[in-house]
Protein backbone atom coordinates (compact mmCIF):
# COMPACT_ATOMS: atom_id res chain seq x y z
CA UNK A 1 0.00 0.00 0.00
CA UNK A 2 1.26 3.45 -0.88
CA UNK A 3 1.89 5.61 2.16
CA UNK A 4 -0.03 8.87 1.85
CA UNK A 5 0.91 11.45 4.48
CA UNK A 6 -1.91 12.83 6.60
CA UNK A 7 -4.28 9.86 6.49
CA UNK A 8 -5.32 8.89 10.01
CA UNK A 9 -8.06 6.29 9.48
CA UNK A 10 -6.87 4.02 6.68
CA UNK A 11 -5.03 0.79 7.44
CA UNK A 12 -6.23 0.22 10.99
CA UNK A 13 -9.46 0.08 12.99
CA UNK A 14 -11.20 3.44 13.36
CA UNK A 15 -14.16 4.14 15.61
CA UNK A 16 -17.38 5.56 14.24
CA UNK A 17 -17.41 9.32 14.95
CA UNK A 18 -19.91 10.55 17.55
CA UNK A 19 -21.47 13.04 15.13
CA UNK A 20 -21.03 14.42 11.61
CA UNK A 21 -19.35 17.53 13.07
CA UNK A 22 -16.69 15.36 14.74
CA UNK A 23 -16.11 13.17 11.68
CA UNK A 24 -12.88 13.66 9.76
CA UNK A 25 -13.20 13.54 5.98
CA UNK A 26 -9.83 12.77 4.48
CA UNK A 27 -8.68 13.33 0.95
CA UNK A 28 -5.95 12.05 -1.30
CA UNK A 29 -4.33 13.64 -4.34
CA UNK A 30 -6.07 12.86 -7.63
CA UNK A 31 -3.54 10.92 -9.72
CA UNK A 32 -5.57 11.65 -12.87
CA UNK A 33 -5.89 15.42 -12.38
CA UNK A 34 -6.54 17.07 -15.71
CA UNK A 35 -8.79 14.23 -16.90
CA UNK A 36 -12.53 14.68 -16.48
CA UNK A 37 -14.17 11.54 -15.08
CA UNK A 38 -17.05 10.75 -12.77
CA UNK A 39 -16.69 9.17 -9.32
CA UNK A 40 -19.80 7.60 -7.79
CA UNK A 41 -20.37 6.49 -4.22
CA UNK A 42 -23.56 4.63 -3.33
CA UNK A 43 -24.73 4.20 0.25
CA UNK A 44 -27.87 2.04 0.11
CA UNK A 45 -28.13 1.66 3.90
CA UNK A 46 -27.72 5.23 5.13
CA UNK A 47 -29.41 5.97 8.46
CA UNK A 48 -30.09 9.01 10.58
CA UNK A 49 -32.64 9.91 13.24
CA UNK A 50 -35.83 11.90 12.96
CA UNK A 51 -35.17 15.09 14.96
CA UNK A 52 -38.74 15.10 16.27
CA UNK A 53 -39.36 11.48 17.24
CA UNK A 54 -35.85 10.01 17.52
CA UNK A 55 -36.96 7.14 15.28
CA UNK A 56 -34.53 5.91 12.60
CA UNK A 57 -34.79 7.12 9.03
CA UNK A 58 -33.32 5.21 6.11
CA UNK A 59 -32.07 6.38 2.72
CA UNK A 60 -30.27 5.24 -0.38
CA UNK A 61 -27.68 7.93 -1.16
CA UNK A 62 -25.94 8.36 -4.50
CA UNK A 63 -23.02 10.82 -4.65
CA UNK A 64 -21.50 11.71 -8.03
CA UNK A 65 -18.59 14.07 -8.40
CA UNK A 66 -16.07 15.29 -10.95
CA UNK A 67 -12.78 15.53 -9.05
CA UNK A 68 -10.23 18.27 -9.47
CA UNK A 69 -7.10 18.05 -7.29
CA UNK A 70 -8.56 15.77 -4.60
CA UNK A 71 -10.39 12.49 -4.14
CA UNK A 72 -12.27 11.60 -0.98
CA UNK A 73 -10.67 8.71 0.90
CA UNK A 74 -13.44 6.12 0.92
CA UNK A 75 -13.01 4.78 4.47
CA UNK A 76 -13.29 8.30 5.88
CA UNK A 77 -16.44 8.83 3.78
CA UNK A 78 -17.92 5.60 5.13
CA UNK A 79 -17.19 6.70 8.71
CA UNK A 80 -18.59 10.18 8.03
CA UNK A 81 -21.81 8.75 6.63
CA UNK A 82 -22.01 6.32 9.57
CA UNK A 83 -21.77 9.24 11.99
CA UNK A 84 -25.30 10.26 10.99
CA UNK A 85 -26.64 7.06 12.60
CA UNK A 86 -27.26 8.86 15.90
CA UNK A 87 -27.73 12.35 14.43
CA UNK A 88 -31.15 13.93 14.44
CA UNK A 89 -31.91 15.97 11.30
CA UNK A 90 -34.55 16.20 8.61
CA UNK A 91 -33.95 14.42 5.29
CA UNK A 92 -33.24 17.66 3.46
CA UNK A 93 -30.68 18.79 6.03
CA UNK A 94 -28.80 15.46 6.02
CA UNK A 95 -28.63 15.28 2.23
CA UNK A 96 -27.46 18.85 1.71
CA UNK A 97 -25.05 18.75 4.66
CA UNK A 98 -23.28 15.76 3.11
CA UNK A 99 -23.06 17.36 -0.32
CA UNK A 100 -21.86 20.70 1.01
CA UNK A 101 -19.26 19.10 3.29
CA UNK A 102 -17.82 17.15 0.37
CA UNK A 103 -17.63 20.33 -1.70
CA UNK A 104 -15.92 22.13 1.19
CA UNK A 105 -13.31 19.38 1.65
CA UNK A 106 -12.65 18.41 -1.97
CA UNK A 107 -13.41 21.49 -4.10
CA UNK A 108 -14.58 19.25 -6.96
CA UNK A 109 -15.30 20.62 -10.41
CA UNK A 110 -18.90 19.41 -9.97
CA UNK A 111 -20.92 17.36 -7.48
CA UNK A 112 -24.46 16.07 -7.12
CA UNK A 113 -26.15 14.04 -4.42
CA UNK A 114 -29.44 12.17 -4.54
CA UNK A 115 -31.05 11.22 -1.25
CA UNK A 116 -33.77 8.64 -1.83
CA UNK A 117 -35.44 8.42 1.57
CA UNK A 118 -37.73 5.58 2.53
CA UNK A 119 -41.28 6.50 3.56
CA UNK A 120 -41.97 8.25 6.82
CA UNK A 121 -45.65 8.62 7.57
CA UNK A 122 -46.43 6.80 4.33
CA UNK A 123 -44.61 9.28 2.07
CA UNK A 124 -41.08 8.94 0.66
CA UNK A 125 -39.00 12.12 0.45
CA UNK A 126 -36.33 12.39 -2.24
CA UNK A 127 -33.78 15.20 -1.99
CA UNK A 128 -31.47 16.28 -4.82
CA UNK A 129 -28.69 18.89 -4.87
CA UNK A 130 -25.88 19.76 -7.24
CA UNK A 131 -23.28 22.48 -7.49
CA UNK A 132 -24.35 23.66 -10.96
CA UNK A 133 -24.87 22.35 -14.46
CA UNK A 134 -22.92 19.17 -15.18
CA UNK A 135 -20.09 19.55 -17.68
CA UNK A 136 -21.31 18.84 -21.22
CA UNK A 137 -18.84 16.07 -22.08
CA UNK A 138 -19.07 14.21 -18.76
CA UNK A 139 -20.68 10.77 -18.96
CA UNK A 140 -23.38 11.03 -16.34
CA UNK A 141 -25.31 7.78 -15.88
CA UNK A 142 -28.72 7.74 -14.28
CA UNK A 143 -28.49 7.30 -10.52
CA UNK A 144 -30.32 4.01 -10.91
CA UNK A 145 -32.69 4.28 -7.98
CA UNK A 146 -36.26 3.43 -8.92
CA UNK A 147 -39.04 5.64 -7.57
CA UNK A 148 -40.60 4.23 -4.42
CA UNK A 149 -43.56 2.00 -5.26
CA UNK A 150 -44.32 0.24 -2.00
CA UNK A 151 -45.95 -3.10 -2.60
CA UNK A 152 -47.80 -2.03 -5.73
Amino acid sequence: MTDIPGLTQLGHPAALPESPDKAVLERVPNPQQGVDYLVRFTAPEFTSLCPMTGQPDFAHLVIDYLPDAWLVESKSLKLYLGSFRNHGAFHEDCTLAIGRRLVEELAPKWLRIGGYWYPRGGMPIDVFWQTGKPPEDLWLPDQGVAPYRGRG
